[in-house]
């Protein structure tokens, strides 16, 4: 099945607005997770929020590839969180670029599912990171945001090179996807 979303990329606006909360979780949302799910495997990501799509609402999907399958967090909320770590960190919506980000080291978060059940979890290592980048989408707040000002004009003079070569003149589907790390916050 194909994707039936494209990932927006950096320069898009609406990856810099702060989403609002999902006020009805029904059948069209889970709908939409289903093809969020969809774009994200394609794309081989663990986690997409759902702004990365266009649709400027608080929720991600993701998948740790653990066997647990695919799940959904809405409204998520960050309630505590604690220590200090570094981790080289990509991301769907910057292709190509990876960086070391410094975030707290473990986090507690609380949401819903799409039973509309509240859900609430420690997490570090690899999913405090991503519940950490994702939420970054749903507060307009992207990767290179956590980068100093020099690093920050070397990622966007890397990507205009990178649109710069690409066939199509942009970063179209096939550049975007072959420039594609396989580590850092995208499956393995």
């Amino acid at each position: 099945m194909a994707s039936p979303y494209a990932i927006r990329i950096l320069g898009d606006p609406v990856l810099r607005q702060r989403a609002s909360d999902v006020t009805e979780i029904d059948g069209r949302l889970a709908a939409l997770c289903q093809d969020m799910y969809v774009t994200m495997y394609e794309a081989q990501g663990a986690g997409l929020a759902a702004p990365q799509v266009g649709v400027q609402k608080r929720f991600m999907v993701y998948d740790l590839g653990a066997g647990d399958g695919p799940q959904v967090l809405i409204n998520p909320v960050i309630t505590e969180s604690d220590g200090e770590c570094e981790f080289y960190e990509g991301c769907l919506s910057v292709p190509g670029l990876r960086f070391d980000i410094v975030r707290p080291s473990t986090i507690n978060i609380t949401g819903l599912d799409l039973n509309e059940h509240e859900v609430e979890f420690e997490a570090d290592d690899f999913l405090g990171r991503l519940m950490q980048h994702e939420l970054d989408h749903l507060n307009g707040i992207l990767l290179i945001d956590h980068l100093d000002e020099e690093q920050r004009r070397g990622a966007k003079k890397a990507l205009r090179k990178m649109a710069m070569d690409a066939p199509s003149g942009g970063l179209d589907a096939d550049l975007a996807a072959a420039s594609r790390p396989k580590f850092g916050l995208f499956r393995s």
